[in-house]
């Protein structure tokens, strides 16, 4: 978005993020906030009973993922933007004409496509691309730092070829 973290949360008293969606950390959400804020909530983490203990190692993910993973972001979002391009130019998918905001597409089976999502999946799986399926006629693709410009090219002759363009 070109828009700093500080620029997004700045009109609000506290913001959680997830370090695990786009960022590469195997778990983990941020909850920042006020002193007082936090305090409070860890409170309440401990009595719903989410504390964790040995967590040091998924913090230490979660430090890599801050310190070396942000930077990088907007690579997945050029590749969505790259991936969605191409997929819209199968005439048997639908995507919103706008290009993602982030790294994750929609995509939707145009109505002459008598398959489901999960049958073109199974498909698409068969030649080593794999997708989420939303719905019978919908699924979602995201990229990330283990999707490259190959991977993306690999995904859009993967539909074309399965859906037969």
């Amino acid at each position: 978005m070109g828009v700093s973290a500080r620029e997004l949360a700045a009109p609000v008293d506290s913001v959680t993020f997830c370090l695990s969606k786009g960022l590469s950390a195997p778990v983990g959400s941020v909850l920042c906030g006020t002193r007082e804020f936090i305090k409070k909530a860890h409170r309440i983490r401990k009595l719903a009973g989410g504390a964790m203990r040995q967590a040091g190692v998924l913090a230490a993910a979660g430090i890599v993922a801050l310190e070396k993973m942000v930077a990088r972001l907007a690579d997945d979002h050029a590749r969505a933007r790259a991936l969605a391009q191409g997929l819209r130019k199968n005439p048997n998918l639908r995507l919103a004409d706008d290009a993602p905001a982030t790294n994750m597409i929609y995509v939707t089976l145009a109505d002459q496509i008598t398959e489901s999502a999960w049958d073109v999946a199974e498909k698409l799986k068969s030649r080593g691309i794999l997708v989420g399926k939303v719905d019978e006629r919908r699924f979602r693709l995201v990229t990330h730092c283990w999707i490259d410009d190959q991977a993306v090219e690999k995904t859009i002759a993967g539909f074309n070829e399965v859906l037969a363009v």
